[in-house]
C-alpha cells in the first residue's frame, strides 16, 4: 500500500499563497498519477489538479487554472500544490491521492490511495 501524508496547510489571508506537500512512501511513487482534491464541511469533494508520472501533463479545475500549480519530484517521493491568490471560498481540507492505473483523471473514484488531508483556511 502507498502511504500519503500532506503538509503545508494553515491560515492565510485572501490573496495570499500556500504550498502544500504530499509525501509518499515506497520506491514506486513515480509509477502513480497524483491528484489533489478539496472538501469543505458539508460540501462535495471537488477535483483541484492532477499530474502524470513524468510531470509533463497536468490538468486543473477551471476555478484554479492560472493560480494553482501542481508539480512532483519523484526522487523525493513528493508532490506539491502551489496555491496563489487564494480566495475565502477555497477554505477546505486539501487531500492528495495516487492513481495506479489508467490515464490522468479528475474523478475521485479513479484514485487508489488517499492521504489524511491538510486544512487550508483563507480569511477575508
Amino acid at each position: 500500500q502507498v502511504q500519503l501524508v500532506e503538509s503545508g496547510g494553515g491560515l492565510v489571508q485572501a490573496g495570499g499563497s500556500l504550498r502544500l506537500s504530499c509525501a509518499a512512501s515506497g520506491r514506486t511513487f513515480s509509477a502513480y498519477r497524483v491528484g489533489w482534491f478539496r472538501q469543505a464541511p458539508g460540501k462535495e469533494r471537488e477535483f483541484v489538479a492532477a499530474i502524470n508520472w513524468s510531470g509533463g501533463i497536468t490538468v486543473y479545475a477551471d476555478s484554479v487554472k492560472g493560480r494553482f500549480t501542481i508539480s512532483r519530484d519523484n526522487a523525493k517521493n513528493t508532490a506539491y500544490l502551489q496555491m496563489n491568490s487564494l480566495k475565502p471560498e477555497e477554505t477546505a481540507v486539501y487531500t492528495c491521492a495516487a492513481q495506479a492505473r489508467g490515464s490522468i483523471s479528475r474523478n475521485a473514484e479513479s484514485y487508489d490511495y488517499w492521504g489524511q488531508g491538510t486544512q487550508v483556511t483563507v480569511s477575508s
